[in-house]
């Protein structure tokens, strides 16, 4: 573990995260968004070194700007892609405020090769007419009939689990387990009635009821990195545009896809001139995947070349599980704190007194309970701090929430409360100066909003509902949504995947992140300058993980 005194960044010739399908990209760019559309003002401001005021972007106008200022292609993937919505919110500046789908069909209609790849849902239906929703409401049916007519080209993709494996195995993976990833690859202010989901009520929530606050993370990728994106986005198309059953009677999708090595104005990757070590802003990207052969197109079929490739070889397929070793990368290599956002926090109950067989691996959870046991031991400070909603999204007394809550609450005891954690610590001479909360916090977010009497809103639902309740109180959790974690300041994933086994475990939802770090903001340079100068280093305040905007 010596290699991790420092943080891994410290390592000199760092060549990223072992183990990883794709490389550390040197020589990119990076920003990173709070949530996709936030108003003017209501962000705090943020200096980073040097003085330098940390510009806050909007995630939807810059998405909005690169669609508008393609010129070659537009490829997205999503669980869901609603078209319905506006990317553009306070103030357009003249700029077309269309729908996503007007957009998407406006630059079609200009030449520019657009193609979705979304989440099958196989709840949803649009047989002969009949039409049915679907159990999560993805609008996936309803995306496929805006875009029919248009040059569009639109891929619905079901989960899969392959030919090898049983009936009730593909069963289990096309009923339960999605496509999760969220990526829009591109080549180069209105007020918003009733634009808001609150899934918490059994019943429509009515219109005096308070908005649920929905909080995400989020970031743009420049550079060399982008490509392996790109990479990920061609090796799902052309998996799923092979044609299978009533398919081979349809349209074929498998020529869709630019040839980009034929395209002059685009360079490749080798072509591409990465920014320098000493640019100040230089970023070097890392990207990671949860997905597996029944998923894309290009994994070897013969184990040993697959393990030369850093994939897993499971039973029938050959696995993907980097994003899952980015995390528990980060948590040992971490010195000082780490700072979680997710939307679940669930992972194996190996070693646990009870429930020790339950078959998730997922070691998130675990790794975390031993550093902070590892500092304890080592008379070391260490924080970790937690952000969760306070329960999952969907109606809390259900069936599947209650499950969701009371696997969560094992792992919060057991991480919290057994002997990881606690043992060490009572043994410590020093445990008067500190408390267990000064290494681990869990956090749940809420909100309080005021009454909106000038519009007219009021309580319009009778008697003692939850959704009364909430009218009166004007009280609701901030749903943390995001997927991400920042170690010792310096080094950021962010991407797709939930800290659960589904999203780490390759064979269930595609998830995609990346991870990144700025090589002369870490704790290691900071180290090394100030040692140059003559100063004695007791405990440095680590580096930043932000760029300008």
């Amino acid at each position: 573990m010596a290699i991790y005194q420092q943080g891994v960044r410290s390592v000199p010739g760092y060549s990223g995260v072992p183990g990883t399908y794709f490389p550390l990209r040197r020589g990119g760019k990076v920003t990173l968004y709070q949530d996709a559309h936030v108003h003017d003002g209501c962000l705090p401001d943020l200096k980073l070194d040097g003085d330098i005021q940390f510009e806050h972007r909007s995630c939807w106008d810059d998405i909005c700007s690169a669609i508008g200022q393609a010129r070659r292609l537009i490829y997205i993937t999503g669980w869901s892609v609603y078209y319905k919505v506006k990317l553009l919110r306070d103030g357009n500046d003249g700029r077309d405020c269309s729908t996503l789908g007007d957009l998407l069909k406006t630059k079609s209609q200009e030449g520019v090769r657009v193609l979705l790849l979304v989440w099958d849902d196989p709840s949803s239906k649009s047989i002969l007419g009949i039409k049915t929703e679907g159990l999560m409401h993805t609008s996936d049916e309803e995306t496929r009939r805006f875009f029919k007519h248009s040059s569009v080209q639109v891929l619905l993709c079901p989960r899969s689990a392959g030919k090898g494996h049983s009936f009730i195995k593909k069963q289990e993976t096309e009923t339960i387990y999605t496509h999760h990833q969220k990526t829009v690859i591109v080549d180069t202010d209105a007020v918003h009635k009733d634009d808001f989901r609150n899934p918490n009520f059994a019943e429509p929530a009515g219109a005096g009821c308070p908005r649920q606050p929905w909080h995400d993370l989020h970031c743009q990728v420049d550079g060399p990195a982008a490509y392996d994106i790109l990479t990920n986005f061609e090796e799902r198309w052309l998996k799923a545009s092979k044609p299978r059953g009533m398919r081979k009677l349809k349209a074929s999708f498998d020529d869709a896809l630019l040839k980009i090595e034929r395209l002059d104005e685009i360079l490749g990757i080798a072509e591409l001139p990465p920014l320098t070590e000493d640019d100040p802003e230089v970023w070097n990207v890392q990207v990671f995947r949860s997905i597996d052969s029944n998923s894309v197109k290009g994994f070897p079929d013969d184990p040993k070349d697959a393990t030369s490739m850093n994939l897993a070889c499971g039973k029938n397929v050959i696995i993907d599980m980097s994003i899952h070793t980015a995390y528990v990368n980060a948590i040992r290599a971490a010195q000082h704190f780490i700072y979680i956002e997710n939307q679940y926090f669930l992972g194996s109950s190996y070693n646990w007194d009870s429930h020790s067989d339950s078959g998730a691996n997922n070691l998130i959870p675990m790794e975390i309970a031993l550093k902070i046991a590892e500092k304890i031991r080592a008379h070391e400070r260490f924080s970790a701090y937690i952000l969760i909603p306070m329960w999952p999204e969907g109606v809390p007394t259900s069936a599947p929430i209650q499950s969701i809550l009371f696997w969560q609450k094992l792992h919060l005891d057991e991480v919290n409360m057994t002997k990881h954690i606690a043992a060490p610590w009572w043994r410590l001479d020093w445990k008067n100066t500190y408390e267990p909360q000064d290494y681990l916090n869990f956090f749940c977010l809420g909100n309080r909003e005021a009454l909106d009497r000038e519009n007219g809103a009021h309580s319009s639902t009778p008697g003692n509902t939850h959704q009364a309740r909430s009218e009166k109180s004007r009280r609701f959790m901030i749903y943390i949504h995001s997927k991400g974690i920042i170690a010792d300041d310096e080094y950021v994933i962010l991407g797709s995947a939930n800290i659960n086994q589904r999203s780490m475990d390759g064979t269930r939802d595609t998830e995609i992140a990346m991870g990144a770090y700025q090589p002369n903001h870490t704790l290691a340079r900071k180290t090394l300058s100030l040692t140059r100068a003559g100063v004695r280093i007791q405990n440095v305040t680590m580096g930043r993980a932000y760029r300008r905007g």
